[in-house]
């Protein structure tokens, strides 16, 4: 069942996607070489922390870091560690805030949402270490355009398999393939909630007609090479098969009345 969101639920969603933008800008700023993914996944914590959230992904299906650190061949999801980040490396930063922080025995702040519960946010960018490669600024344009095709389709009444169509073709035209494996997802007082969200068209995917306060993690996942996915060595990330380049954008919209607004920003 899609949930629509009511107005305080939006507005509260509102808030904790201008804290996930804040924390991801900060965080692409620090992407520079002799990083360690490890360092910039305590950097995102400790912002959301500092700005009254809590992580939206820790302990999510067992995932014990705040950030996604995704390089190169990675798709999502890739778990921080100790390795360095090197020039001419590309990396995917995803990250979900849970705001505000909902007040229970676990809670690591100071103090409580006062019974309010958390709504999750979740959002996506992909950034050179350094002067990217010729291919790497190109995937990473059109994984980001891919991403504005989605948003700017975004209204009541529309199919969502227009949406994945409109992806699907942005990408095949800049020469690159879409990630059929991984979809995005409907998302609120859940992570992860219906609909899927394919960024291809086809497949067993049920199609639906777009609603005012529907809310939605739209997240196009592009390859310079094929659409085949393994799992990483990690067992938390996936790769491509061929090791090619990946690129991958987020944003959590709401449908409006008239369209859409992306909640994920400053």
């Amino acid at each position: 069942m899609i949930s629509i969101k009511i107005k305080d639920e939006i507005d509260i969603m509102r808030q904790g996607g201008k804290i996930l933008a804040f924390v991801l800008s900060e965080v692409a700023r620090a992407v520079k070489p002799g990083v360690t993914t490890k360092y910039l996944d305590e950097l995102a914590e400790s912002l959301i922390y500092e700005k009254g959230a809590l992580p939206g992904f820790k302990d999510f299906q067992k995932y014990p870091a705040t950030l996604c650190t995704s390089i190169n061949e990675q798709i999502v999801h890739a778990l921080p560690s100790d390795r360095k980040l090197k020039k001419g490396d590309i990396i995917g930063l995803d990250l979900g805030v849970l705001f505000p922080p909902e007040k229970c025995s676990t809670c690591s702040m100071a103090q409580g949402c006062g019974g309010q519960q958390g709504m999750y946010t979740d959002s996506a960018v992909t950034v050179p270490v350094g002067k990217a490669s010729p291919e790497a600024k190109k995937l990473i344009e059109a994984a980001r355009g891919a991403l504005n095709v989605a948003v700017v389709r975004i209204k009541p009444g529309r199919k969502l398999s227009e949406i994945s169509e409109a992806i699907e073709k942005y990408v095949g035209a800049a020469g690159f393939s879409v990630i059929r494996e991984l979809v995005g997802h409907g998302i609120g007082c859940e992570l992860h909630e219906a609909p899927e969200i394919p960024n291809f068209a086809g497949g067993n995917f049920k199609d639906i007609v777009l609603k005012e306060g529907m809310v939605l993690a739209l997240e196009p996942m592009v390859s310079a090479g094929t659409h085949k996915i393994k799992k990483s060595k990690d067992k938390f990330g996936f790769e491509t098969e061929d090791k090619s380049l990946t690129a991958h954008f987020e944003h959590t919209v709401a449908v409006t009345k008239y369209g859409c607004e992306i909640l994920t920003k400053i």
